[in-house]
């Protein structure tokens, strides 16, 4: 067992905060880019996921993901067991409770408890990603329950396969079969969360089907303000999401810091470029959107390639998410907030690119070569398979979900609803209100707009 570190759980706990403020931020992001009237529901959707996530995590997300794995059908991979249930260890082993809590119970150099804290902030976030797909239209019942569901037979048992490293949470422990057995570089989660995410929101936006007038009428952002806002908080929680995912403030942290400011740099100005040459002009919208698809595309490759190998793959990923983003329109899926055309395009050209751009000076890569670098095809396969088995993984189960809760308690609000607005029929509340709303100053009094806010009258006074 390694001493724990002070500087190491300093710079984790710090990631974790930064990741769990990217949260808010994707609500902001969301929020502001579906209409008015359903603003405030576009970010519930991503708070609940706060909630639901957050203590099915301490239940048994953490043990379903970093347990010791059962090695279901592929070897050193599968669904943890119950090692680390209610955080308190297996409720057969009565000594458990020193495998999370005690001040002994460590991961790497950093108290056990600041991992499992860090990698919530994981579960939440992705979870969260999922809802821009189905934006305007789907019930918040049926969302919160899909949460549940999605978490649980998709996220918990796909961040295990990648993320959980053999003996990495527990000696003796087996870990997933994509980080293993597989050999996948995936430094924040290419595959586990962007692809994971993109995916499942695609077979969401197939279940329920298109927004009322998708395709024929305007939806524009209603608050670009709050996507540039929202944007921003990305980047600087991604910071930590990124480099936090070293599990150390070590070289790899600072090479996947550096990595990761100059692909959302590289991938904005790529995007905006597509902008200038196929509409005439770049916009806040396609800056903010750039910003994100760089960010996920050095997701899985932050670490294990050069600053410059960085630039390449963020302006790959804003160039391919620019025009992948119009994908919806020519195969008529209503991906409403582009998660399949930026979550999924972007992480599928993060992981692929790490088999042709892996330095294996690169701390993060491990010692593999990419393809440029003389590697061979070796890696770029790993990477190939690794992406697909995730991604239909994900995409199958998640539609499963979605038709059983279509089926169940039904997923879409009604014509009526969605024409009237989410915040008003989900929640009988509106992000603005926008009612007039008179100023007054010392000689001018309030204007009074109904006859409710009218004093009471004299005795023998007329209204």
């Amino acid at each position: 067992m390694l001493e724990i570190n002070s500087g190491d759980t300093a710079w984790v706990l710090t990631s974790a905060a930064l990741v769990l403020i990217m949260t808010p931020g994707l609500a902001l992001f969301y929020g502001g880019m579906v209409r008015a009237k359903g603003a405030l529901n576009m970010i519930m959707m991503s708070f609940i996921s706060m909630g639901t996530i957050g203590v099915l995590w301490a239940l048994f997300g953490y043990s379903l993901a970093f347990g010791n794995s059962l090695g279901f059908a592929v070897p050193s991979g599968g669904f943890g067991r119950t090692d680390y249930v209610g955080l308190v260890g297996n409720p057969l082993d009565f000594a458990g409770l020193s495998q999370v809590m005690s001040p002994e119970a460590s991961v790497g150099t950093i108290p056990a408890l600041a991992f499992v804290a860090f990698q919530a902030c994981f579960a939440i976030i992705t979870t969260a990603v999922v809802s821009g797909a189905i934006a305007d239209r789907a019930s918040f019942g049926g969302w919160t329950l899909f949460t549940i569901v999605w978490g649980t037979l998709v996220y918990f048992p796909v961040s295990g396969w990648v993320f959980s490293f053999d003996n990495f949470t527990g000696a003796g422990f087996h870990g997933g079969w994509i980080a293993n057995w597989l050999g996948v570089i995936d430094l924040a989660g290419g595959t586990a969360i962007e692809i994971n995410a993109g995916m499942s929101a695609l077979a969401l936006a197939l279940v329920l089907g298109p927004r009322l007038g998708f395709g024929s009428k305007p939806m524009r952002p209603h608050n670009m303000t709050l996507v540039m806002l929202g944007a921003g908080l990305l980047w600087f929680g991604w910071l930590g999401f990124n480099a936090g995912s070293a599990v150390a403030a070590n070289t790899t942290a600072s090479l996947a810091f550096m990595n990761t400011m100059l692909a959302a740099a590289a991938a904005m100005l790529g995007w905006l470029v597509v902008e200038k040459l196929r509409d005439g002009h770049p916009t806040s919208l396609g800056a903010a959107s750039g910003i994100v698809a760089g960010l996920v595309g050095a997701t899985p490759s932050a670490a294990a390639v050069s600053p410059m190998g960085a630039i390449i793959i963020g302006i790959l990923a804003g160039v391919g998410c620019a025009f992948a983003v119009g994908l919806k329109y020519k195969y008529g899926y209503d991906d409403s907030l582009d998660v399949v055309g930026v979550h999924f395009v972007g992480g599928v050209i993060g992981t692929l690119a790490i088999g042709f751009l892996a330095d294996p000076s690169a701390v993060g890569a491990f010692g593999a070569s990419g393809l440029f670098y003389g590697g061979g095809f070796d890696q770029l396969t790993r990477q190939a398979i690794g992406a697909l088995a995730v991604g239909v993984y994900a995409f199958v189960v998640s539609y499963l979900i979605a038709l059983a809760i279509k089926k169940t308690i039904g997923w879409r609000v009604s014509a009526a609803d969605e024409l009237a607005g989410m915040d008003l029929s989900e929640h009988s509340e509106v992000g603005y209100d926008l009612s007039p709303v008179y100023y007054t100053n010392k000689v001018q009094r309030t204007l009074v707009l109904t006859k409710d806010d009218l004093p009471e009258p004299k005795i023998g006074a007329t209204r």
